[in-house]
């Protein structure tokens, strides 16, 4: 009996310096959401999903547990509520004290709702610069706009793309992988 040899494909580094990924193009999101599990679980971890429209699931299909969002908004909205706090002291004990009707000068419960007001204010606004900002944008190039199906990405068309990044990437098993899926195309992405 003759035992075969098979040879696993090394991606060099220059080619995975040209190389941003491989992208398979799904026709629905069962096919993209199973694909992205089975990728997970085959063990790779840096891939991303585009999508028409926003998909329940495909969060957790890629593997995702990043939570920077809320806890940027957090601290957006401790920072306003300091803020607020510190502004009523400041104007009621230190800019313009003043005794109206024998009330205290520290009167605590009138700082509430400016306080409120301002957490409020910068919460929303750390929520929309922090997603901008976590999110990359603007971003004005990106290599997935190489692919010229990619356009169908914002009508019709689910896409996978699995990066070059990745540590388990192999060019040749990565494509076979993607292949293996219900793939309508899979292509590779250049920089």
């Amino acid at each position: 009996m003759s035992a075969t040899v098979v040879e696993a494909s090394v991606s060099t580094p220059i080619e995975r310096a040209n190389l941003f990924g491989i992208m398979a193009e799904f026709d629905n999101q069962e096919d993209l959401l199973t694909a992205c599990r089975n990728a997970r679980d085959a063990g790779y971890r840096e891939m991303d999903a585009y999508t028409p429209v926003p998909i329940h699931g495909l969060t957790e299909a890629l593997g995702w547990e990043d939570n920077s969002v809320q806890k940027v908004v957090l601290c957006g909205g401790l920072i306003g509520c300091l803020t607020g706090f510190s502004l009523m002291y400041y104007i009621t004990m230190i800019a313009y004290p003043m005794n109206v009707g024998g009330k205290p000068h520290f009167s605590w419960p009138a700082y509430v709702p400016p306080t409120f007001e301002t957490t409020v204010l910068f919460a929303a606004l750390s929520a929309v610069f922090g997603m901008i900002l976590l999110n990359g944008f603007p971003q004005p190039y990106h290599p997935v706009w190489n692919n010229p199906r990619f356009v169908l990405a914002s009508t019709d068309r689910f896409f996978l793309c699995i990066e070059a990044a990745d540590p388990l990437f192999d060019r040749e098993a990565t494509r076979r992988f993607l292949e293996a899926q219900p793939a309508r195309e899979v292509v590779e992405v250049e920089k």
